[in-house]
């Protein structure tokens, strides 16, 4: 089974249920388990190298990145950072009237503004299915 790795600030996350929810069903269809870094990880303020260890190894075991910047992130920004340098494919989606980041617009590979879970959702199966590398072992 592949792996996306999903990238959230902590603070921003509790806003996101409903299309992290509808992601994981989303790419379940396609055997791609979302792993959700700040869900399933917590750090205290002294563990910050471990947590960046544990991110990057995680992106590292991840097929691809999947990050929501509706609001900027200066973690979610290393993270895409990482893994462009790794060469992983990475998705940066936002709702559709948040701001852009052209720095971390300038390092994806698709771009997707959404208006709600289903349309999030709705965009990413194109993605997944224009790009077969995505969810083909």
């Amino acid at each position: 089974m592949k792996t996306a790795y999903f990238g959230i600030s902590k603070s921003n996350r509790v806003n996101f249920d409903k299309e992290i929810n509808q992601l994981k069903k989303c790419l379940a269809k396609y055997s791609i388990e979302l792993l959700v870094f700040v869900d399933k990880y917590e750090f205290t303020s002294d563990q910050e190298k471990e947590m960046m260890s544990i991110a990057f190894e995680e992106i590292d075991n991840s097929s691809f990145l999947i990050v929501e910047l509706s609001k900027k992130a200066i973690g979610v920004g290393v993270e895409v950072g990482y893994a462009f340098a790794k060469q992983k494919p990475i998705i940066y989606i936002k709702q559709k009237n948040a701001n852009h980041s052209t720095t971390v617009g300038g390092c994806t590979d698709y771009i997707i503004e959404y208006e709600n879970e289903f349309h999030l959702s709705e965009e990413i199966e194109k993605v997944i299915n224009k790009d077969s590398s995505l969810h083909s072992e």
